[in-house]
């Protein structure tokens, strides 16, 4: 903060929250001021928490005042188990968004009135939005304000030259000018995470050098030389983004080096027209589609195959085209009038919230492993043991048990769908869930509190990286882990499993590849045959012939050899071997006489197999399986 006034004169700053001074600083006019915030709360999209700056003058002839509000945050980049992301306070956010180009058909680039302009971003985080670029356009500060309001991180486009005309001189000069100014400008707005200097070529130059320009006018944010250089114009090869449009997409965008985190800047573009409500002309689509749910559909299904470029690909951001349709536009969720939603909001939030959660490592459906982050701590994981949730070490030596114990299936919420339940990997039906602060695994009972108390809310990582679960029942909490056993805890709270001590890193749990990989249970050792489930073959088996795996009918009435072709030992997997072998994986049965050792086998004349289980030791934690 920087103050200026008549000479003798003071500035006071304070900053307030809920009427409460928080932070003050005094300095002379002219003086740079640095109010200090303790325990500072930190703006984030799910709390877009803002504070309010008091600036008065004192001392002789004072007594103006100014007034504001900013929010507490840091952007810039972490690798994340060896991949490059933006972090939001440290934390890696995934960027789901839209490329906002803010037309209006009464005022074409001026929004009539102040709630038209909250009403743009207020659907938009309605429908689970997280992001919105900005697209070529500078906006009112108003719109701002919402975006910091609502909690939508921003992208901040450079309005762009023209396109396919090599700029002079004097058109460079004019528009470095003005982005310096667009900066400057737009430097204390809080959501804005991210500039990107070009688009798709268009009046492109210098790439490079402009990206180190922005990026030493505003080193706390992120830049982006050219959003969708891998289209149109050409990748500077610096700045903190790799940016490539593909439509419809995904596709298979461009993964994330050392320097650069990997976005898909544009993609989508899906259509439908909208007869009364939309400009006149034809308009354009990068894929039409028949109605609102052949529209849904595809979104939905583009949606979806974000999920595997985020786990396996590194991709960190995505912008869908685009919010409301445009004057030669009509891939918009909303029509151009923001009468008509055009696609089912419901499915639309549902898949956003989905691909977020994804990115936390946690998709419903999938198995996992939570490890503990920790420092110190970070070879232990969650598991439960009679009856009780804990954490405990878990290597690839580990006994299948303690396996099977650290494995959970993850579930839509069983109160809530859009949170997450934990059923265990070994007991079906079998939930984590909290009792008295205590968190163990017990049986599903069919009661409502039963189904809250095994609910927990994804949120973000209160340390680090990773994700923190949250009691649907019991806002506030957190899942933490406390001299091996796990909790249900409050920070500050009055149990000893409260403490504030370490608070943070106990409550973040890295959502990591399930120790127990296989969801079907077969048992090691075990003579076994695979029939096909498609309806209409379902008499098929999976068998061997000549060196080859095919399907073939069998029955109990066919040739030996081909009952035995079609029977398999259910060995560990090969690439499995630290393993160590419990005493539920004992000799395969031997009823067709002498088994093979091998994986490959000649068609020998052996008599057939039968596809009994051997005989085997019991244990609590249920048969053996493939891992």
């Amino acid at each position: 903060m920087h103050a200026a006034g008549a000479s003798g004169q003071q500035v006071r700053a304070e900053v307030l929250t809920g009427g409460n001074v928080v932070g003050t600083a005094t300095g002379a006019i002219g003086a740079h001021l640095r109010v200090p915030v303790p325990d500072a709360r930190l703006w984030t999209p799910d709390d877009p928490f803002l504070y309010d700056l008091r600036v008065t003058l004192t001392g002789a002839g004072g007594g103006d005042v100014v007034t504001g509000y900013f929010g507490m945050r840091s952007v810039g980049k972490a690798m994340v188990g060896g991949v490059l992301r933006p972090a939001l306070n440290g934390r890696f956010v995934f960027q789901l968004g839209t490329l906002d180009q803010g037309y209006w058909p009464d005022g074409i680039s001026t929004a009539p009135t102040d709630a038209a302009l909250r009403f743009d971003l207020e659907q938009q985080k309605a429908l689970g939005f997280n992001t919105v670029r900005k697209h070529v356009k500078v906006e009112p500060a108003r719109w701002y304000y919402w975006a910091d309001r609502l909690g939508l991180m921003v992208w901040q486009d450079m309005p762009s030259m023209r396109t396919g005309v090599s700029p002079s001189t004097a058109d460079r000069t004019n528009f470095e000018s003005e982005l310096r100014r667009m900066v400057d400008h737009l430097r204390g707005i809080t959501s804005i995470v991210q500039w990107v200097p070009f688009n798709e070529g268009w009046g492109e130059y210098d790439p490079a050098r402009i990206a180190d320009l922005v990026k030493s006018w505003d080193p706390g944010r992120l830049v982006n030389n050219n959003s969708g250089s891998n289209c149109c114009g050409f990748d500077g090869g610096n700045g903190d983004v790799v940016d490539d449009h593909i439509y419809v997409g995904p596709g298979t965008p461009q993964r994330p080096s050392t320097t650069r985190v990997a976005v898909l800047g544009e993609f989508g573009g899906l259509g439908l027209l909208s007869p009364g409500h939309q400009w006149p002309g034809t308009g354009f689509a990068y894929e039409m589609t028949a109605s609102s749910t052949a529209l849904t559909d595809r979104y939905v299904s583009i949606n979806e195959q974000l999920k595997p470029l985020i786990a396996n690909n590194g991709l960190s951001a995505s912008i869908y085209t685009q919010p409301t349709d445009v004057e030669n536009e009509v891939n918009g969720l909303w029509t151009y009038d923001r009468r008509v939603p055009k696609m089912n909001a419901d499915r639309v939030r549902t898949v956003n919230r989905s691909v977020l959660q994804s990115a936390t490592g946690l998709t419903a459906g999938g198995l996992v492993s939570l490890r503990v982050t920790t420092a110190g701590h970070t070879d232990r994981f969650l598991r439960h043991q009679d009856g009780l949730a804990r954490t405990d070490v878990v290597t690839a030596g580990s006994t299948d048990t303690l396996k099977l114990d650290a494995t959970f299936w993850v579930r839509r919420g069983l109160a809530n769908a859009t949170c997450f339940s934990f059923e265990s990997r070994n007991f079906p039906g079998h939930y984590l869930r909290h009792a008295n602060s205590r968190v163990r695994k017990d049986a599903r009972d069919g009661t409502p509190l039963f189904d809250q108390d095994a609910t927990f809310c994804a949120r973000a990582a209160q340390a680090g990286t990773g994700v923190s679960l949250e009691p649907l029942n019991q806002p506030g909490s957190y899942l933490r882990h406390n001299n091996d056993a796990v909790y249900i805890a409050r920070s500050g709270g009055p149990n000893a499993w409260d403490t504030a001590t370490s608070f943070a890193a106990d409550v973040t749990w890295l959502p990591s590849t399930p120790w127990w990989r296989s969801g079907a249970g077969l048992t090691v050792g075990a003579a076994q045959s695979l029939r096909v489930t498609t309806p209409g073959f379902t008499d098929r088996y999976l068998r061997h012939q000549d060196s080859l795996a095919r399907t073939d009918v069998v029955s109990a009435t066919s040739p030996p050899l081909l009952r035995e072709d079609a029977t398999f030992y259910v060995r560990r997997g090969l690439a499995e071997g630290a393993a160590t072998p419990s005493s539920r994986a004992t000799s395969p049965a031997t009823t067709c006489g002498t088994p093979t050792s091998g994986y490959a086998r000649t068609r020998a004349t052996a008599r057939p197999c039968s596809t009994r289980t051997p005989p085997s030791a019991p244990s609590r934690a249920g048969p053996g399986a493939a891992g």
